[in-house]
């Protein structure tokens, strides 16, 4: 069974920047496409990346494109959510996603939440002066 433990939230100040981890274990990672969402308070769950097992694709959400950069690592069973230009408005508890059958919808665009079947806990991150 898939775990993924997300990492690397905290409070920032408007304007820095983060880097966000997702790392699996307990099955191999390069069979699965990655997924990053957001849930700020108060509001519904928010797809912002994904990117294929093989990171040969990779898409965004209007509102996220050129200030979030998914990647990944499979040596390191690891995906990456870089975050430049951070605004209150991102703030959120971020989660990573994942499923071994997205590969074809992350190419055509962002998969919805209900597609995953493997959910991180999540990690806080707070944009604040």
């Amino acid at each position: 069974q898939l775990q993924l433990v997300e990492s690397g939230g905290g409070l920032v100040q408007p304007g820095g920047s983060l880097r966000l981890s997702c790392t699996a274990s307990g099955s191999p990672f390069n069979y699965y496409a990655i997924g990053w969402f957001r849930q700020a308070p108060g509001k519904a769950r928010e797809g912002v990346s994904c990117i294929s097992s093989s990171a040969s694709a990779t898409n965004y959400a209007d509102s996220v494109k050129g200030q979030f950069t998914i990647s990944r690592d499979n040596t390191k069973n690891t995906a990456y959510l870089e975050i430049h230009s951070l605004k209150p408005e991102d703030t959120a508890v971020y989660y990573c996603a994942a499923d071994s059958h997205l590969d074809s919808a992350c190419y055509r665009g962002l998969p919805p939440d209900v597609e995953y079947d493997h959910w991180g806990q999540g990690t806080q991150v707070t944009v604040s002066s």
